[in-house]
């Protein structure tokens, strides 16, 4: 078969066949009388085998190896290709991530577009006060897409930064929610647990929903940022989550206080002091954790508390009768004549 009908059969073009031929990767058994280029079924068979290598990313010298040396290893050379996909891949999602940051920012001429760069670099950078600066100094004439900054918050492990970029996400508006409300359902508890954080800077009954959402989360920090925000907003959903943070102790005084304004419900006092009292009644050996619901009390309506602390200023834990006489007092000394 001579190289044109070669061509057309195989998708090849004549020119990159006579390439292969002076390599010596696809060299034609014969030639004609006239000295024209013959290929055999064999070869057409190997045409096809380096346009199948090279479909895989190898280059003209390596499928040379390939075809050629037969104790050559596949394995290694395809783990080697895996590797600079995935390498070139993360390039290519990068550059479509900054090319749609800027797209979203809408500059007005290249300056603008090079100002929002200047802010992707920062934001990325391996330096905490260099992320920070970034957040804290956007260009005034070009405002930052709340897809950065959401980007920005779910990443940032810095809690100074952090803090900042959460400040940055809520002036950026009720936008904001949209592009982080996503991290509340990451497979990876960090991000969950930095979605969380910032959705509760949030106004709007939205936010309010994706927080209640958090309060079902398997991890125990989520559960607990989300109860505190929801909580803070009147959510009585988080009493549960809230009472369970007073009895093991972390960020007790913060959920007593959200208890407490809960509380100011008449209905849902009844039911925050009647899980108190059942968590005093199932840990009697453990004093520390009975002073902290001791503690807890003090925060709800005095006609709601009273009595419950009346009753534990004799109970036979010394400590807890000492806590909670002193906290009776207070709250008669709180209570209207």
């Amino acid at each position: 078969m001579l190289i044109g009908e070669v061509a057309r059969r195989s998708g090849v073009s004549t020119r990159m066949l006579r390439h292969y031929d002076s390599l010596g990767l696809v060299r034609p058994t014969g030639r004609t009388v006239g000295g024209y280029r013959e290929y055999s079924e064999e070869d057409i068979r190997r045409i096809f085998h380096v346009e199948g290598l090279r479909s895989l990313g190898l280059s003209l010298r390596q499928i040379g190896r390939a075809l050629e040396d037969p104790a050559f290893v596949p394995s290694t050379l395809v783990g080697d290709l895996i590797r600079r996909t995935e390498e070139r891949l993360k390039r290519e999602r990068e550059l479509l991530e900054r090319l749609r940051a800027i797209d979203a920012s809408a500059p007005l001429d290249w300056q603008g577009v090079l100002r929002v760069v200047e802010l992707l670099h920062g934001l990325g950078s391996p330096h905490a006060a260099r992320r920070q600066q970034a957040a804290l100094a956007p260009a005034e004439d070009v405002p930052v897409a709340t897809e950065v900054l959401a980007k920005a918050v779910l990443a940032e492990s810095d809690p100074n930064v952090a803090g900042t970029l959460r400040w940055a996400l809520a002036r950026a508006g009720a936008d904001g929610l949209a592009s982080v409300a996503p991290g509340v359902y990451s497979d990876d508890a960090g991000i969950r647990r930095r979605a969380v954080l910032a959705i509760a800077e949030l106004p709007g009954d939205e936010a309010a929903a994706v927080l209640a959402d958090a309060l079902q989360d398997s991890d125990t920090t989520v559960r607990r940022h989300a109860a505190l925000a929801v909580g803070r907003r009147g959510a009585t959903a988080a009493v549960p989550t809230l009472v369970d943070m007073v009895v093991e102790g972390a960020n007790d005084v913060e959920a007593a206080e959200v208890l407490g304004t809960l509380a100011s419900e008449p209905e849902c006092a009844d039911r925050i002091r009647s899980a108190l009292a059942g968590e005093l009644a199932a840990h009697t050996a453990d004093s520390a954790v009975r002073i902290r619901l001791t503690q807890a009390l003090v925060e709800l309506p005095a006609p709601v508390a009273s009595d419950l602390l009346r009753q534990l200023a004799h109970d036979d834990d010394r400590s807890v009768a000492l806590v909670a006489s002193a906290l009776a007092g207070l709250l008669d000394d709180r209570s209207p004549d």
